[in-house]
């Protein structure tokens, strides 16, 4: 049984509509939750594959949260060794540092539904294909990533520049939320800090208007997901190749 090493942050960032997918194709997920057990240091020994969460905190808080040095060295190990790697939002930008592109403050946060372009490089790629033109993509995030050395820009919004990256042929990086359904967004925006991060905001959310958006575009959203999702897990399935990293 092909087995999945998932790094979680927060009770409330799940694998969403991506673990039923992988549950089908046969995997056996473990997760790590380092909220809980910040110091732990688990092996990719054994593992085909490794998803990385989002989660409240930034990429530059190692002193608060000392298990980001710990993911951005497994991440690193992963791309090296071969290993397909999924970084959804703060996992994006935790790849991104770990191949050495900055990461840091967006221009404004983006919460809610927004508008996602592919770039012409999206066309040809596994994941990214199968994104129109334009799609409305569920997003929750302050912070944005560059594109890091050697990766393929795929994706962007008017209000955050770079929105997903693939770096070789099995790494990728997306700053929003596909693995979101309708009772995930629910649960978001019930979570107090999230309240406060909105209230913070002076009017700029409402989350009246996101729930009524989220039953306008989660149909398709998670057509898209499936689509996208099924695509990364056909990815873990084909042959490792290993990879050189730029100095770290």
């Amino acid at each position: 049984m092909p087995k999945l090493l998932v790094f979680q942050h927060v009770a409330y960032e799940i694998l969403g509509t991506l673990n039923p997918k992988l549950r089908d194709a046969g995997f056996r997920i473990r997760y790590v939750n380092f909220g809980r057990t910040p110091h732990a240091r688990p092996s990719l020994d054994g593992y085909q594959g490794l998803v990385v969460l989002g989660g409240p905190m930034n990429t530059d808080q190692r002193e608060e949260h000392p298990h980001l040095t710990t993911e951005l060295e497994l991440i690193g190990d992963a791309i090296e060794r071969g290993v397909p790697v999924l970084g959804i939002c703060l996992g994006a930008q935790l790849i991104a540092s770990a191949l050495g592109a900055a990461v840091g403050r967006n221009e404004s946060k983006e919460i809610g539904w927004y508008e996602v372009c592919p770039t012409t490089q999206a066309a040809d790629d596994p994941l990214l294909r199968h994104f129109r033109d334009t799609e409305q993509i569920f997003q929750w995030h302050g912070d944005t990533f560059e594109i890091p050395p050697g990766a393929v820009h795929l994706a962007s919004s008017s209000s955050c520049a770079n929105q997903a990256f693939r770096y070789e042929d099995n790494v990728y990086g997306l700053q929003f939320h596909l693995e979101v359904d309708e009772r995930l967004i629910d649960r978001w925006l019930r979570v107090p800090g999230h309240q406060a991060e909105i209230e913070a905001l002076g009017g700029q959310i409402d989350p009246d208007i996101v729930r009524e958006q989220t039953t306008h575009n989660i149909e398709r959203s998670k057509r898209l997901a499936d689509a996208v999702f099924t695509s990364f897990v056909e990815l873990i399935g084909l042959p490792r190749r290993r990879h050189l990293l730029p100095s770290r």
